[in-house]
């Protein structure tokens, strides 16, 4: 138990491999580029307001949420299920096609870079035994 004089420790954060720093940073991106939309659909009533903005923020919540989940495989998974939905965005707005394989041009760079990065970075933090 500690007093009130102590000091607490200060807590280690979780390192944050490179694949799962740059994928998270494309959610946040298209997070972001799915507000936009959302405010677009509307605007041009190319769905009724309240499909607009419960399946615009909907998006907005999966793509920030599985900006979380990077840290499991699974999690990766899904943010590659949601570039799908991205795309399929593209019904409602017909720019979102080009939009969308343009974002999934960095998904794809972002993930075959990062996973690159990462395996010189284990590499040279863990040196082959001579």
């Amino acid at each position: 138990m500690t007093t009130a004089d102590e000091p607490t420790p200060p807590r280690i954060r979780r390192v944050r491999s490179t694949t799962e720093s740059l994928l998270s940073i494309v959610l946040v991106l298209e997070a972001v580029l799915m507000f936009f939309v959302t405010l677009t659909v509307f605007g041009i009533k190319a769905l009724p307001a309240g499909m607009a903005f419960i399946g615009g923020g909907v998006l907005i919540f999966a793509l920030i949420a599985t900006g979380r989940l990077l840290r499991r495989p699974w999690g990766v998974w899904v943010g590659w299920a949601l570039q799908g939905v991205l795309l399929a965005t593209g019904v409602v707005l017909t720019a979102m096609y080009f939009v969308a394989l343009a974002f999934i041009a960095i998904w794809i760079f972002c993930f075959v870079k990062g996973r690159q990065i990462d395996r010189q970075r284990a590499s040279f933090d863990n040196p082959p035994a001579t």
